[in-house]
């Protein structure tokens, strides 16, 4: 059975593997990547998913980290934001173009602040799918900016917290089935699974708000 995921959810998601197959006899095959380049919208427009299966499995803002035991920036409100983001001497976002969804949004935020020249004079992009948060510890940004469970990756960091309003962005993670799918029985036994209480403190471990 084949499924394509979120990377924001991969951790988390592995985790559970294990049991899953031993509980249900069923090994699914995982295709991971950014969510916009999954195409989710499109196959809902195309009225690809089988009705009635769509699942929220759980949430997730993107916030700002800095290296462990840094100071922890002012981030409070859109000013304070601004000022933090031009005082740092480097930062990472995820490459728009790359199609992660907090980059694309980070890319919009800092352009409504009036200060993407300078602040993308300063970024560093992570590769297509990479974590922003890996350039922390090593002290070659001083802020990254992902979703929390990509930031909760990387050892070293801290997380200093979400965006602030009007810029917050929260994306919900949804599942469903392919409704040409010859193993729709096996993706709904897979969907029931990750809506099980062991799924639900996977994802609060991972930093996903479960539904």
């Amino acid at each position: 059975m084949k499924v394509f995921s979120s990377i924001a959810v991969q951790p988390a998601i592995e985790s559970l593997l294990p049991r899953f197959v031993a509980e249900s006899g069923i090994r699914p095959d995982f295709a991971w990547n950014t969510a916009p380049a999954l195409v989710k919208d499109a196959m809902l427009r195309d009225g690809r998913v089988l009705a009635g299966s769509e699942t929220t499995l759980a949430s997730s803002p993107a916030a700002i980290a800095v290296k462990a035991g840094a100071p922890r920036p002012d981030i409070a409100t859109p000013e304070a934001l601004k000022r933090t983001l031009l005082a740092a001497s480097a930062i990472s976002y995820s490459d728009p173009a790359a199609g992660g969804a907090s980059g694309i949004h980070f890319a919009k935020v800092i352009g409504q602040l009036g200060i993407a020249d300078a602040v993308n004079a300063k970024n560093r992009f992570p590769p297509p799918g990479g974590l922003c948060a890996r350039f922390l510890p090593t002290g070659e940004v001083e802020l990254a900016i992902q979703q929390v469970p990509e930031l909760k990756q990387v050892a070293g960091i801290d997380i200093v917290g979400p965006l602030p309003e009007p810029f917050q962005l929260v994306t919900v993670f949804v599942a469903g089935i392919e409704k040409a799918s010859a193993k729709a029985a096996k993706a709904r036994a897979l969907l029931e699974f990750l809506r099980s209480p062991p799924a639900i403190e996977a994802f609060r471990r991972a930093g996903l708000d479960p539904a």
